[in-house]
């Protein structure tokens, strides 16, 4: 229950997504989260989206296995709260616009001054350097402007983002390796140092062949809907019940597979068909044979047909039917836990799985300051300096 990562300490100073995501998956595998929190408020992320007695349910996820402190990072005092948990500690994140961390007395010339070991994980919009850093940047931004909106949606309508902060999402991961990176640089005798992930940058990283295409040919990749151009066959199709089949034959062995158990021996014997470039070729000739079959068949139907092949392919999952499939049970992705308010939650499980050193949740989401006492004694604070900063309201 400890996981790979037991006795490294984590010192989380952002808010809302990026980082606190970056915490949590780290905090999975065992490291000691101490999320610090603004006194009073805490962390926006308690009261976004959908709540239960006054808490996000999303927070539940993501400030599991964490420690709540409270430090106004605006004043001298709270400022002098961070530099003594930093120095106590492996990692810190951060996601604040450039120069936040500097303008707090924060930045990584104090901090590395005191923890010549310290990892700085900061992640932002655009980076630390660079003509665009001081602009501030979310994921709908950053999703933009590393080219995936421009890639999402159908042709004949406008760019459309996924119902969730993805960019986010994969900034944070980018930081996870990062972080892992450093301290593995630490154990071959190096040193603490910062690891800068942009927004934008990281979704850039995902975007395949964009860039060489248009360099190499001046192609820009434009929407497709369901489609994926230039990969063939890959596309959902229609069933007579009125549900729809997403089928993955793209390989040359699965075209062939597929081809024979449609009855379309013609495409599948054609020459011209036996490989990916010429199928991409002739994709509407394909997706139209493919579409004429499932027409004529319900959903169930199609896919024990593709099972039989062996063809990927599935359904369409809401979060219902994720809900109730028993693959992701027997996987442990559907947690049954107890948050923060005592009440069952199933929450999504710990990825990835490792065999020898798995993550666990060990801990419900905090209260807002929850720890801060313990924290802050554990570096120093006595009894009446603790009271008296509370009484200050510096947390």
């Amino acid at each position: 229950m400890t996981g790979p990562l037991q006795g490294v300490r984590v010192l989380e100073l952002g808010t809302l997504i990026a980082g606190p995501f970056c915490g949590k998956t780290l905090g999975d595998f065992g490291a000691e989260v101490i999320k610090v929190e603004p006194p009073g408020e805490g962390d926006p992320l308690r009261r976004w989206r959908r709540l239960r007695n006054g808490v996000s349910l999303w927070w539940q996820v993501q400030s599991r296995n964490k420690k709540s402190v409270t430090a106004d990072l605006r004043k001298p005092e709270g400022q002098e709260i961070v530099r003594r948990l930093a120095r106590n500690c492996d990692i810190v994140i951060e996601n604040f616009r450039p120069g936040a961390l500097e303008k707090w007395n924060l930045g990584w010339d104090v901090l590395s001054r005191d923890n010549p070991k310290l990892i700085l994980v900061r992640i932002s919009g655009y980076g630390q350097t660079g003509p665009y850093r001081a602009r501030p940047g979310f994921a709908a931004i950053a999703e933009a402007f590393g080219g995936l909106r421009h890639v999402t949606g159908f042709p004949d309508r406008a760019p459309v983002r996924p119902n969730l902060s993805i960019g986010d999402t994969i900034a944070s991961l980018h930081g996870v390796i990062g972080a892992l990176l450093a301290l593995h640089h630490l154990k071959n005798g190096g040193t603490g140092q910062v690891i800068d992930v942009a927004l934008y940058e990281a979704v850039f990283n995902c975007m395949e062949s964009l860039l060489p295409e248009y360099d190499a040919q001046g192609f820009v990749r434009e929407r497709s809907g369901s489609a994926l151009p230039g990969i063939a066959p890959s596309n959902i199709y229609p069933c007579s019940d009125g549900n729809w089949v997403l089928i993955a034959a793209n390989a040359d062995s699965l075209y062939q597979r597929l081809m024979g158990a449609i009855g379309r021996t013609d495409l599948r014997d054609d020459p011209a068909l036996a490989r990916n470039d010429g199928r991409a070729a002739q994709m509407q000739r394909i997706d139209e044979a493919i579409a004429a079959w499932t027409a004529q068949r319900t959903q169930g139907d199609v896919l024990d047909a593709m099972v039989r092949a062996e063809v990927p392919a599935g359904t369409i999952y809401s979060v219902a039917e994720i809900a109730r499939d028993p693959h992701y049970a027997a996987r442990g992705m559907l947690l049954d836990t107890l948050a923060s308010d005592g009440k069952p939650l199933k929450q999504p499980g710990i990825v990835p799985k490792l065999s020898a050193s798995p993550g666990a949740i060990r801990a419900a989401a905090p209260g807002l300051g929850e720890h801060t006492d313990e924290i802050l004694a554990s570096v120093g604070y006595s009894a009446p300096q603790i009271t008296a900063l509370r009484a200050a309201r510096i947390i």
